[in-house]
């Protein structure tokens, strides 16, 4: 059995932050269905977002709940300037001894 991985609780403004966001960045779900999972409003404001856009989320939900959010990104939900971009921003990847890690993949059977 694995080592349960800590998870960040999003704060209530953390919460509204996503839930405001949610209807330009998911736009295909209402708020109430975009909402059931914030961690993929999340990672559509870090893969689409405008600067204001990623800085209140950035202010609103703190980098160990966006750090969280790029570890688990599932595969498409980020392009490659993003996953690159988000990985030196939060300080996963440096340009000395920690290279950027690939991208997820879909796996299919």
């Amino acid at each position: 059995m694995g080592a349960l991985k800590q998870q960040t609780v999003l704060t209530g403004a953390g919460l509204a932050c996503l839930r405001e966001l949610a209807p330009r960045y998911v736009w295909w779900k209402t708020r109430d269905e975009a909402m059931e999972f914030p961690d993929r409003v999340a990672a559509q404001v870090m893969n689409l977002g405008t600067f204001d856009d990623l800085t209140a989320m950035l202010e609103a939900t703190g980098e160990d709940y966006l750090r969280e959010v790029l570890q688990q990104a599932e595969a498409g939900q980020l392009d490659a300037r993003s996953w690159h971009y988000w990985h030196y921003r939060l300080g996963l990847a440096d340009y000395g001894t920690r290279a950027v890690p690939p991208m997820p993949v879909r796996k299919t059977a």
